[in-house]
């Protein structure tokens, strides 16, 4: 491996990168540890995050390491947000303007993305392709997806690759105190404990990857018999889905969908005992704050997308020959799901609740 201060890719040393990754909450937190190594080494670079507009709050969250977001406008084959092919000229045209020294493809195999980081106009550009061979005709520098690597440490392997060291693997998430006095006044509000509280998540970006909303309400009931306190998160468009999971509990709980932004609700899991989700974002931001986890894989690639820390997270799933699915819902009746009992996810809550709080 070469040094970063040797590696063609970095001379002249860059006073402008661009970092395409156009994707949701989750896989931001998954590439930081990487976009930290990058910042590390290049402290004085403008970093652009070429990404979905909704990543502007994580880009101003995350100022030590990303200077700028250029909102990404989609394209055809990248189901993250709705395409836009009209405004893409206008978009490279404004990449090209930019005049960046180097630009990173961080979004997957490169299968379909390096097409477009070539387009950014950048002066030398790198990052994933699906073979050795796959990208031989765009001038670059290439590292074959490394598919056996969990999500973070494939990031981690690209810097290696392209000459910067790296060891450290942590997710973060920083808090600002406003963060935690909402989140504790929430809960106050609320009547819940942080130390008895479990937070329960029913929701995810898509329907293949959510467990039944009866068996979370299932999950729901159980915890508060036992005597938690339990309270419902989720987005404003998950509202229906947390007030079907309370109706199903048939016991008090509480719903706090809606109510929370992304520090709040970062904030909570800080402050909470436990909570259970799907393996969705909000599983990326527990492990960032260091909270616990009982997290249920849907459908989704389990090597790839699982915390690192297994005594703080477990994860619960059925090994079913469709994994991983790439529909949004499952068309032969979600066996991956089905396949997580309730009692499961119940016993494994009860022994993470049985340990001392992460914060006492």
């Amino acid at each position: 491996m070469q040094d970063a201060r040797t590696h063609p890719l970095w001379q002249p040393e860059p006073r402008r990168i661009a970092v395409f990754r156009a994707l949701q909450l989750g896989d931001l937190l998954c590439s930081l540890p990487a976009l930290r190594t990058l910042r590390q080494r290049f402290p004085h670079a403008r970093i652009t995050l070429v990404g979905l507009a909704g990543a502007a709050d994580f880009v101003r969250r995350f100022g030590r390491y990303i200077d700028t977001l250029a909102p990404f406008p989609g394209a055809p084959g990248m189901p993250e947000q709705a395409a836009r092919p009209e405004e893409l000229p206008a978009f490279y045209a404004w990449a090209r303007s930019q005049r960046f020294d180097v630009a990173l493809q961080m979004h997957g195999s490169g299968a379909s993305t390096n097409a477009i980081v070539s387009q950014l106009g950048a002066a030398r550009i790198a990052g994933f392709c699906p073979s050795p061979a796959r990208d031989a005709r765009t001038a670059g520098w290439w590292l074959p997806w490394p598919d056996e690597l969990p999500e973070i440490r494939r990031y981690l392997a690209l810097m290696r690759f392209l000459g910067i060291a790296c060891t450290d693997a942590e997710l973060e998430f920083p808090l600002a105190d406003d963060d935690r006095r909402a989140a504790a006044s929430l809960l106050a509000a609320e009547g819940l404990q942080p130390d008895r509280t479990v937070l329960v998540h029913p929701g995810a970006r898509l329907a293949s990857r959510r467990w039944p909303a009866a068996r979370y309400a299932a999950v729901a009931a159980s915890l508060a018999r036992a005597g938690y306190d339990v309270a419902l998160t989720g987005s404003d468009e998950e509202r229906s889905l947390t007030r079907q999971v309370a109706a199903l509990a048939e016991t008090p709980v509480r719903d706090l969908a809606g109510r929370t932004s992304l520090g709040v609700l970062a904030a909570l899991l800080e402050q909470v005992r436990l909570l259970v989700c799907n393996d969705t974002g909000v599983s990326h931001l527990a492990a960032a704050v260091g909270a616990r986890s009982v997290v249920i894989a849907s459908g989704s690639d389990v090597r790839r997308w699982a915390p690192l820390d297994r005594s703080r997270h477990v994860v619960l799933w059925r090994d079913v020959a469709c994994r991983p699915c790439a529909y949004p819902s499952c068309p032969i009746g979600h066996p991956c799901a089905l396949g997580v009992e309730t009692t499961d996810v119940i016993r494994h809550a009860g022994h993470m609740l049985s340990t001392e709080p992460l914060h006492a």
